[in-house]
């Protein structure tokens, strides 16, 4: 008997390209032989050995984690599951954010912290993952259940008999939080978190008792019923409307055009986005978060639409349109480039993962975005104007002028060899940073993966989410382009990629600061100490697991670079530290940023 339990889809193109990070069935639950005829050693029926099962059942098959006393035999249970891999990093937030890279691939991801050191630690890597709506599982080693309810004091917390600190601070950063210290809900508990962060597609917070992990209990004794996610379903009354209102205004409409945004993924609709292009023929253009989540060789791929510093001729088309279809948009201000697109709401359909504003018009809610497209696509009618007009007007970028011999390198004439390395092969992890501008204007070739964090934007994020990405994905080789300012705040977990093998390409590039922030408002507190990070890596390897590591400033030193790291030292982890001026950045970084400090600086209302 084979049964498939709970099935999410994921956001993967049937003709194979990769429209999003999200590469498994992550919810879904195969449970080859009936429950029911299932039993378990009562040895190994301890709710660690419950959590890890689960874990494995909803699509994890690594955990980041880091070692203290509470969650210690938490995780030799863990470790005791054979489809389960344990990896230690260096710090609980890198482990956040290594779990956060790993989602991005998977679909879902794990990390497993101590009580309160640990937990406030891993913070910020599970903000970031919910502003960026990815579902992780952040499990900490608690209190021994006996303590709870007591006047003691315990190590790890801020010396009140007071557990619920951290509980409270992951309030706000999760969808749910169990605390699990008594084992007859224990099986519920968890089951009920599990399957709310896969639902949510939001982080969810567990707390296991220390005491609780090795101990046996009848509810853990048969191997567990799969639990169900009940499948979402479009009101079909209000898809029918939503329907017709949107018919009747694209149709009215001369030059129509469709923008993708960052709340594709969550809504698992990339597909049928695309199958609205392909039916519509409207220019399509993506939000800077969105990069990756279509194929950007689809023929009416007009480019990233960014306001201001968007690719070549894209936002004059999406801007100039009488009628645009934006699909799951953040506008922020860094999205909106300091609030300055030009964009109308009356001539707007937003569509979001359950609901669709039409206009000024009405607003339809209980519909799930990729029914909307679907149906859509069935019915619309095809207009190419706005992509006649963007093929009319577009003039292929120039190139850079070339380098003499033992010119400094400039950041322009560097992207122009990364471009060559991508294949289907590949992922760009982008840190933020000058590499958010210089990274969106890459091509990405037919399955190329593509991953940066805009909407929280926490610098150093790239390091953990590299290793994260790179664990889940060990068929692509990543790309990680970093600056030295982020690389100095979690360069740690360098030493975790050679334990595990990894065979990452890390392109360091080193211009002496904080660049992003000097072009929003410059400050001596910009500029940082600089490093010899080839021969910090060098020092982090010692000798153990492979690495291979250079240092260029001149473009034939580059190319030498990328050659070796992609021929014979390609099965290695490779660093390449590229010094660039410490004023060298992309023309977009500079409009955007004097946008962005305009917008910060603005004066307050007259009250």
């Amino acid at each position: 008997m084979d049964t498939k339990i709970g099935s999410i889809d994921d956001c993967k193109p049937t003709n194979g390209d990769v429209c999003s990070p999200t590469n498994g069935t992550v919810a879904t639950i195969h449970n080859s032989v009936p429950s029911s005829a299932i039993t378990i050693n009562y040895c190994d029926a301890t709710l660690g050995r419950h959590l890890a099962r689960r874990l494995v059942q909803a699509g994890v098959t690594d955990v980041f984690s880091v070692p203290g006393d509470f969650n210690l035999t938490l995780l030799d249970h863990l470790m005791a599951d054979p489809d389960l891999n344990l990896i230690g990093c260096c710090n609980e937030l890198n482990a956040g954010y290594a779990a956060d890279g790993y989602a991005r691939s998977r679909g879902v991801g794990a990390c497993v912290v101590t009580f309160t050191v640990g937990g406030l630690s891993v913070l910020n890597a599970i903000a970031g993952a919910y502003s960026e709506n990815l579902p992780l599982i952040c499990i900490v080693g608690g209190p021994n259940s006996n303590d709870y309810g007591t006047n003691r004091i315990l190590h790890h917390t801020i010396g009140l008999p007071d557990f619920s600190q951290e509980l409270r601070c992951f309030q706000t950063v999760t969808c749910y939080q169990a605390v699990v210290n008594n084992l007859d809900d224990a099986h519920e508990q968890i089951d009920k978190a599990i399957s709310t962060a896969l639902k949510e597609s939001k982080p969810v917070y567990i707390s296991v008792s220390c005491n609780l992990a090795a101990i046996p209990h009848h509810t853990f004794s048969r191997d567990p019923v799969p639990f169900s996610l009940a499948p979402r379903l479009s009101n079909k009354m209000g898809l029918e409307a939503a329907v017709e209102a949107t018919l009747e205004f694209l149709n009215k409409a001369v030059k129509p055009v469709m923008v993708g945004g960052p709340k594709l993924r969550v809504a698992k609709a990339c597909d049928a986005f695309v199958e609205l292009a392909d039916a519509s023929g409207y220019a399509l253009a993506m939000m800077p978060s969105a990069k990756g989540f279509v194929p950007e060789h689809h023929p009416h791929f007009i480019g990233t639409y960014w306001g201001a510093v968007s690719t070549p001729f894209c936002s004059e088309i999406v801007e100039s349109a009488d009628a645009y279809i934006f699909a799951g948009p953040i506008f922020n201000d860094y999205s909106s480039v300091g609030y300055s697109l030009l964009l109308k709401k009356e001539k707007a359909i937003v569509v979001q993962p359950d609901r669709i504003t039409v206009a000024n018009g009405p607003t339809f809610g209980c519909i799930l975005m990729s029914d909307f497209f679907r149906e859509l696509s069935k019915r619309v009618k095809r207009n190419e104007t706005a992509y006649e007009n963007y093929h009319r007007i577009f003039v292929p970028e120039g190139k850079p002028l070339k380098c003499e011999s033992r010119e400094p390198l400039r950041v322009n004439t560097m992207f122009q060899h990364i471009q060559k390395m991508l294949s289907s092969e590949t992922a760009v992890i982008a840190e933020t940073g000058d590499s958010w501008f210089n990274c969106q204007k890459l091509k990405l070739p037919k399955g190329c993966g593509y991953e940066f964090q805009m909407q929280y934007g926490s610098i150093g994020w790239s390091v953990g989410a590299t290793l994260g990405y790179a664990q889940a994905s060990p068929e692509k080789r990543v790309l990680a382009f970093i600056g030295d300012g982020s690389f100095q705040v979690t360069v740690q977990d360098i030493s975790t990629m050679l334990r595990n093998g990894q065979k990452t390409i890390i392109f360091l590039i080193n211009n002496g600061g904080y660049t992003i922030e000097v072009e929003i408002h410059d400050g001596p507190y910009n500029v940082i100490k600089n490093w010899n990070y080839t021969g910090l890596v060098d020092a982090i390897h010692n000798g153990e697991g492979n690495c291979w590591t250079a240092k260029v400033r001149y473009e034939e030193e580059l190319v030498e670079a990328i050659t070796t790291a992609t021929t014979e030292k390609k099965d290695c982890l490779c660093f390449i530290e590229v010094i660039l001026h410490k004023d060298d950045t992309s023309k977009e970084l500079l409009e955007w940023g004097s946008r962005v400090s305009a917008a910060n600086s603005r004066p307050p209302n007259p009250q």
